[in-house]
């Protein structure tokens, strides 16, 4: 194709990867010279713990695609740029510096995300530079897929089906990079550092290869080819926190160290062939897909609920709100499968989604806990935090959000506990001091008898907490506390339909 531009500069973000980038793809093709660069961005790192995985994953990540640009390349002074510091600050300067006509990078549709590009693009536009950004993290971006009214929607089901039609029984096309690669520029001698260590931009080692997770394009890699072996299977076994159900792919999809389009051609190749499995799986990518718009077609849901009425709740306050948040954060409610799933989270950066859904709802309707403060724990927590799904899975749980669980929808941790985990394998994973009980009283410990609690040498309030609440006296007051959006007018969401 005919070059537009002679220097291009691709700004890598949530796409960390050679393979099916769209943004890299699109550059490769439109520029006689393409650079590659990712920054460390201050505006975000600053403010995150010191001892964080993500940006760990990210860094070990950052190095596989230094390897793969110039492997790509075919030139060994190829590669990556990386840079440390604000990335509003660095992108202008740097193109301005390379002398790049264009920017090429993937659209990242969270808010602050859209006012930093704003900023940018502005910046670039003062040396004459564009900014263009592609489709790559999702498959039918904003208003892409709408009701025959032309509105977003508001319930999954019928986008699920909108969806699926406009996709077809073909493959998401895939972005080549290849044939195209020559283009790719050696980097300026000032550029042509190695990735910076955790420890130039003062953050620590964590335990990220101890739990087994690989980062990078191949990490993912070794993910897709044992999960294919398991797909068929998925819908039988994706609730059960102790079987090995999930992709694991989370936290590839988070950074783009995979490609959403491979995934959803995989999961489509499978249900075409009569997978019920992989019908399953294509429709949790697809709710990806809902989340994203809902965010990108209603911003304000990332601080107000979908469901404005349910904004008028009153939650717990005050010292009281603190020790049962607190209690909960460290895994010491008393409940055995929602304390064994805050010590996974603690632990990991992961929990499984059954138990994001029963820790999350105890959290909202148990404890009366307003859902932002979970929101919040999560994000800082969560390997594969992605603000779309953690918004949109905390306002399911509290019932404020789109296509969310009726607010008289409670769930009992017990009776989660004893279907999903009958047994208790994952809690004795991570509740080791609970592993004498017997099947029943494991699940309720507070139920045992004192002979039971003797014989496994377990104390209560001393090994383990007793319940911080009855279960029938939460509920009881949930119901109370939801009585307020009863008779609330209809939500200012309106705008989206079923």
């Amino acid at each position: 194709m005919d070059m537009k531009f002679e220097t291009g500069l691709v700004w890598f973000r949530r796409d960390l990867r050679v393979h099916d980038n769209a943004a890299l793809s699109t550059a490769l093709q439109s520029c006689q010279h393409v650079h590659c660069v990712f920054v460390f961005d201050r505006d975000i790192l600053d403010s995150l713990p010191r001892c964080d995985r993500r940006v760990e994953f990210i860094r070990e990540s950052l190095v596989e695609l230094d390897v793969d640009l110039r492997s790509l390349a075919g030139k060994s002074g190829a590669g990556l740029i990386v840079r440390h510091g604000f990335a509003v600050d660095e992108i202008p300067a740097l193109a301005n510096t390379l002398g790049a006509q264009a920017v090429f990078a993937a659209k990242d549709y969270e808010p602050q995300a859209a006012i930093r590009d704003a900023e940018v693009k502005s910046r670039l536009a003062q040396s004459q530079t564009a900014l263009l950004t592609v489709k790559d993290h999702v498959i039918f971006e904003c208003r892409e897929v709408l009701t025959q009214t032309g509105k977003p929607y508001g319930v999954f089901t019928p986008y699920l089906r909108a969806w699926l039609l406009r996709l077809g029984d073909t493959p998401p096309i895939q972005h080549e990079c290849e044939p195209v690669a020559g283009v790719l520029a050696e980097r300026p001698v000032p550029f042509a550092g190695p990735v910076p260590s955790l420890e130039s931009m003062v953050f620590e080692p964590t335990n990220l290869r101890t739990l087994g997770i690989v980062p990078g394009a191949k990490g993912a890699a070794r993910l897709i080819e044992d999960f294919w072996e398991r797909m068929d299977d998925y819908d039988q076994t994706r609730n059960f926190p102790s079987v090995k159900g999930p992709s694991y792919l989370g936290v590839h999809l988070r950074f783009g160290t995979v490609s959403i389009r491979q995934l959803v051609g995989l999961a489509l190749q499978r249900k075409l062939a009569g997978s019920a499995g992989a019908a399953v799986w294509l429709a949790e990518l697809v709710w990806r897909d809902f989340y994203f718009q809902i965010l990108s077609n209603f911003p304000f849901v990332a601080h107000n609920a979908f469901k404005c009425e349910y904004d008028q709740i009153t939650w717990e306050q005050g010292e009281r709100a603190k020790a049962l948040f607190s209690a909960w954060c460290q895994g010491a409610t008393g409940y055995p499968i929602v304390d064994a799933a805050m010590m996974q989270l603690n632990q990991s950066g992961y929990m499984h989604n059954r138990l994001r859904m029963v820790a999350g709802s105890f959290l909202v309707k148990h404890l009366g806990i307003d859902w932002r403060w979970g929101e919040r724990y999560f994000a800082e927590k969560l390997n594969d935090f992605d603000l779309s799904a953690n918004n949109g899975g905390w306002q399911w749980v509290s019932s404020s959000g789109c296509d969310a669980q009726p607010y008289f929808r409670i769930f009992n941790p017990v009776t989660q506990s004893e279907k999903f985990d009958t047994n208790a394998k994952f809690i004795k994973r991570y509740l080791p001091q609970l592993a004498g009980l017997g099947a029943k009283a494991i699940h309720a410990p507070w139920l045992a008898k004192s002979v039971e609690l003797t014989a496994a040498g377990l104390t209560l309030g001393r090994d383990y907490p007793h319940p911080i609440v009855d279960h029938a006296t939460a509920r009881a007051l949930t119901l109370q506390r939801y009585g307020v959006v009863r008779k609330a007018a209809p939500h200012a969401s309106a705008a989206a339909e079923q």
